[in-house]
């Protein structure tokens, strides 16, 4: 039977059925105004780890006739030995996963054991159903307290009762900043292990939080995934380095669905010299935290409410109008922030003292 196509799509294009619905993922990209959008790190890469860049680059460039490491060995084990440093568990390589940034991780995941479903609380990512869409996994969402906390009895109750294969725990959250305690990380990885399903904790920002890390959960509990990024706290978004930290065995299912040489020469060469210059890179994180809680004062001093962040990022409600115009508005005024979709809020990026200042004074005059 011919499909119904959306009539966004040509009749001739064989898009299927279930993706006709959906919209490329992305956030605005506006020339000539202050972005605060993408929760990217505003300070620039250090000189110094940028000439050592350059110096890598030589090798790299006269091999490009050749494959990069389709395992990405050297670049697991320097992530291997960042973890076990900053994050007080032991890892080796075989324990790590690398990919071009976290979503291929997360695809690479869903694709090995998506079979029974995917469960997440919303508001969350909104990447994981996405992506779950795309690789044919059926996507369970489940609710976020208003606080945008997770009620763990309730959720231990609905992985119990729903059995998916994949429980997706964003800490912390993205878009609203919040952290699931360590405690309660726990309980959800023991819910899973009874249903043999795995929890995948999404710890993106965890470089901007103080509670402790879900990888302290994998000696444990094996089906514990922790997925992270080097583009926000190492500065690192244009590279795209994500990685997974797990079992071994959660690994070699992931060596089934990975895409052949998925990571380039450069990238690995790249961000090899950016591990080993992870002091460097992350010294700005405590520089951003003061400027977050900052903002965050600043706000609610200007009678805004503001969720709770353990993030580089902040959201907020309380100006005028709809969560549309509000963001028109502050387009006008030359900045850029996030619409993520919640009616009444907005998502803003810490960048730098100047720019968060601007945010602060184009803001002030949308008080409702």
């Amino acid at each position: 039977m011919a499909m119904e196509n959306n009539p966004a799509w040509p009749s001739w294009l064989p898009i299927r059925s279930e993706l006709a619905d959906l919209k490329p993922y992305g956030a605005p990209q506006i020339s000539g105004v202050r972005a605060l959008n993408t929760n990217e790190n505003p300070y620039d890469l250090p000189k110094k780890v940028v000439a050592e860049m350059l110096e890598a680059l030589p090798q790299v460039l006269a091999n490009l006739n050749r494959y990069p490491d389709r395992d990405a060995v050297a670049l697991r084990e320097a992530l291997a030995k960042y973890l076990s440093k900053s994050a007080g568990a032991v890892f080796g390589s075989r324990n790590i996963w690398a990919a071009n940034g976290s979503n291929e991780i997360l695809q690479t995941l869903m694709l090995a054991c998506g079979g029974r479903g995917a469960l997440g609380f919303t508001p969350s990512y909104s990447v994981h159903p996405l992506i779950a869409k795309a690789t044919g996994t059926n996507w369970i969402s489940g609710d976020r307290e208003t606080s945008f906390n997770i009620d763990i009895k309730k959720s231990i109750k609905m992985i119990s009762e729903e059995e998916p294969g994949i429980t997706f725990i964003t800490t912390p959250n993205n878009p609203t900043g919040t952290s699931t305690p360590y405690a309660d990380l726990e309980e959800l990885a023991i819910a899973c292990r009874e249903i043999k399903g795995l929890l995948v904790v999404d710890e993106a920002y965890a470089e901007f939080s103080k509670e402790m890390s879900a990888v302290n959960l994998i000696a444990q509990y094996p089906n514990v995934v922790v997925v992270r990024t080097m583009s926000k706290a190492f500065a690192f978004a244009g590279a795209r380095v994500g990685y997974a930290v797990c079992n071994e065995a959660v690994v070699d299912a992931m060596l089934v669905t990975r895409l052949p040489y998925h990571l380039s020469s450069t990238t690995q060469a790249l961000a090899l010299v950016a591990l080993d210059n992870s002091k460097a890179l992350l010294a700005e994180v405590d520089a951003l935290i003061a400027e977050r809680d900052r903002v965050a004062a600043q706000l609610t001093k200007l009678g805004f409410e503001v969720s709770p962040s353990s993030a580089n990022f902040l959201l907020f409600s309380g100006f005028k109008g709809d969560s549309k115009t509000a963001w028109e508005s502050l387009v006008a005024a030359g900045i850029l922030v996030r619409d993520v979709g919640l009616s009444g809020y907005l998502r803003v990026t810490i960048g730098l003292p100047s720019e968060n200042d601007e945010f602060l004074t184009a803001i002030a005059a949308l008080r409702s």
